[in-house]
């Protein structure tokens, strides 16, 4: 029945088997020191955590803009809507103004849009020239 060998019939000497598995080992592994030598290092020693870290940061920022736009609209809406007796009218648009500040600014942040020219032309889309020439957006007080 079985005794614990392994004698197919058609296998050679298990040295021979056993030597081409290290030759290949072998080869496997100059291949991939020579991969890892040829890449440059994507971080530090340590910075994964960080980066990890940095990540998460940047998401909790972004889900805060969004947010933040819509409650800070949402509450000029209700009072809009408490103070003028408007209700639910002054809550419906100031909600969905605040929705669109709130994208505008994920979209700032994340670097998808510059936001608006001091000329007050938005420069979402424009092509690098067109940015350049309308200079850098300013804050008026």
């Amino acid at each position: 029945m079985s005794d614990g060998t392994r004698d197919n019939g058609n296998r050679t000497d298990p040295k021979t088997d056993e030597a081409a598995l290290s030759a290949r080992l072998q080869h496997l592994g100059e291949r991939l020191n020579r991969n890892a030598a040829s890449r440059p290092a994507e971080t530090g020693p340590g910075a994964g955590p960080r980066s990890d870290a940095s990540a998460m940061a940047r998401g909790f920022r972004l889900s805060t803009e969004l947010v933040a736009g819509v409650l800070v609209g949402a509450g000029i809406g209700w009072m809009i809507d408490y103070g003028l007796g408007i209700s639910p009218w002054g809550f419906i648009v100031f909600l969905l103004l605040g929705f669109v500040a709130g994208v505008m600014n994920v979209m700032r942040v994340a670097g998808v849009s510059t936001g608006i020219s001091s000329a007050g032309v938005s420069r979402i889309g424009a092509s690098n020239d067109e940015r350049d020439r309308a200079g850098p957006p300013t804050m008026t007080k």
